[in-house]
């Protein structure tokens, strides 16, 4: 090879070399779901999640299991334990991403987040505003923060929440997809209980953790209570809990729910608690949720005398995976009009196209 050519081809070796490089790493400015504008080089290469795991890692992809530079993961492992076994279990990389503690029960440490050394902070719009002054240190540190937000259950933010999440792990593509698919679904709900003209019914939504002897978490305007709205339902605890609160019995029995829904967890303190999820049997999940019926004056509900009472797995909501919730209630509000749907095959669906880990037990049942 001549001088000549030797050079040539080194400029363009390098030129290659330059350009892989600039194209894996840029600094770039988006809006997180609050409208905030943040700097920050991405793809980002260690990311510090405080919530929405799963959403995390299904638009990340395997990827991402690695870039974990520290997690809040109290929540998750203490609610949905099987759950977080199998991810370990494909995933041993996550037993040993530190735990930097939960907002929820102010162990959430700033210093074990400084500690990390993350490229970028990722929060639940409400671990954002619950931490408040304590992000300044962070901000101080020239740490990012960008906040995501599937609590609302809202199209819009749930969209957002999964593109931004696309922007973060550098696989915009693969969260355009996953925001498509759940658009395309959301629509087809809406599309369908427009066209059927039906009247809305009647629905009330609980958080069963604490068993039949003490009525626990309904929703208004956001969880539950949103997606039974989007999902064509009246709910009746709307007028009186504004997020998330008991609602007063006497006032539930003569709202008259005509559709009933009682949501779980795996791991549950109560032996009556509404228990549903991963490695659940069947048959006890539907044995709890009778135990629901037999609150004071229940017999006399609607729901109750014909039989429109469900359980349903609360762990599959504040996340792009509640499509399959989605159905689920669209289903047992509007049975005729959404006969076809199979909300469970949705589910493990998602994780057959997303996620390394298959799901097996009990995600939603009837009396």
């Amino acid at each position: 090879m001549s001088h000549w050519k030797f050079i040539k081809t080194a400029l363009a070796t390098l030129s290659l070399t330059l350009c892989s490089l600039t194209s894996h790493a840029a600094i770039t400015t988006i809006k997180d779901v609050n409208g905030r504008s943040v700097t920050l080089d991405l793809p980002a290469k260690r990311v510090l999640l405080g919530f929405y795991i799963e959403d995390y890692f299904a638009v990340g992809g395997n990827a991402s299991f690695d870039k974990l530079a520290g997690m809040s993961r109290g929540w998750f492992v203490s609610s949905r334990p099987a759950t977080w076994a199998q991810y370990v279990a494909s995933k041993p990389q996550l037993q040993k991403v530190p735990d930097v503690g939960n907002v929820q029960d102010q162990t959430f440490s700033i210093e074990k987040v400084l500690a990390s050394r993350p490229d970028v902070v990722v929060l639940a719009d409400w671990q954002y505003k619950a931490l408040g002054p304590d992000l300044a240190r962070l901000e101080a540190a020239k740490i990012p923060v960008v906040v995501i937000d599937y609590n609302a259950q809202t199209l819009e933010r749930h969209l957002a929440s999964t593109r931004i999440l696309g922007e973060i792990t550098g696989e915009k593509a693969r969260a355009a997809k996953i925001a498509g698919e759940y658009q395309k679904i959301v629509t087809d709900i809406q599309q369908r209980i427009a066209k059927a003209k039906l009247p809305k019914p009647r629905a009330y939504i609980e958080l069963g953790d604490k068993g039949p002897s003490e009525y626990s978490y309904t929703y208004g305007k956001n969880m539950w209570g949103a997606m039974a709205s989007l999902a064509g339902g009246e709910n009746v605890a709307a007028p009186f809990v504004e997020n998330w609160g008991p609602i007063n019995p006497e006032q539930l029995l003569a709202s008259k729910p005509e559709v009933i829904l009682i949501a779980g967890y795996e791991n549950v303190k109560s032996p009556t608690a509404m228990q549903i999820g991963f490695g659940i049997d069947q048959k006890e999940s539907i044995q709890r949720l009778k135990g629901f019926t037999q609150r004071n004056g229940w017999s006399e509900l609607p729901a109750v005398k014909n039989k429109r009472v469900f359980g349903v797995y609360h762990g599959a909501t504040r996340s792009i995976l509640d499509a399959a919730l989605l159905q689920f209630l669209a289903k047992s509000f509007y049975p005729t009009v959404f006969k076809d749907y199979n909300p469970e095959a949705t589910y493990l669906g998602f994780y057959k196209r997303y996620l390394p880990i298959q799901p097996k037990g009990t995600f939603e049942v009837s009396l």
